[in-house]
């Protein structure tokens, strides 16, 4: 897996490769996107989606059901999800990463704002949507977490979440 680990905590689900890979005419067209940058931004959509997990019902539900003897009084009791627990649907992180730095990060520093029908701020809005959709199916399944740490995922750490869709008028 190419996630980016450094001293043995993984800080990013995705690598420059992968960008690179799902998006191969972007740096073409773009050839500021250095490896560095791109990286960077990586590790910025990797805390935006462990930030937007820890705030999740479903984390707070499956964290609560598994820690019983712990008292929860408001959110900040509950920590943060550890990224080197998660086992399962590993691909999935990795594109969850690079559709939520496509469509946060690296599209709008190239984005010409002025013109709706830029590339880049149509591909904002569709690795936007990609994005959404998929971390709706990652948190529905709850089947990716090893809370125990124990190196598998027990039938038993799979909590199945709900995530509700907003409506956009």
């Amino acid at each position: 897996m190419s996630f980016i680990v450094e001293n043995n905590i993984t800080i990013s689900f995705a690598d420059y490769q992968d960008v690179v890979d799902k998006d191969q005419r972007l740096f073409e067209q773009n050839e500021g996107l250095t490896d560095d940058y791109v990286e960077e931004q990586l590790i910025r959509a990797t805390e935006r989606i462990l930030a937007k997990i820890r705030s999740s019902s479903w984390w707070r539900s499956y964290f609560a059901s598994k820690n019983t003897s712990v008292v929860i009084k408001t959110v900040a009791d509950i920590p943060a999800l550890n990224p080197d627990k998660i086992k399962a649907r590993l691909n999935d992180f990795r594109d969850l990463c690079i559709y939520t730095a496509l469509s946060e990060f690296i599209l709008p520093s190239i984005a010409d704002f002025s013109n709706e029908d830029n590339a880049e701020r149509n591909k904002m809005g569709y690795y936007t949507n990609k994005a959404g959709d998929l971390y709706g199916e990652l948190i529905t399944a709850g089947d990716w977490y090893d809370f125990d740490g124990s190196g598998s995922i027990a039938s038993s750490e799979k909590q199945p979440g709900q995530y509700n869709l907003k409506r956009i008028r």
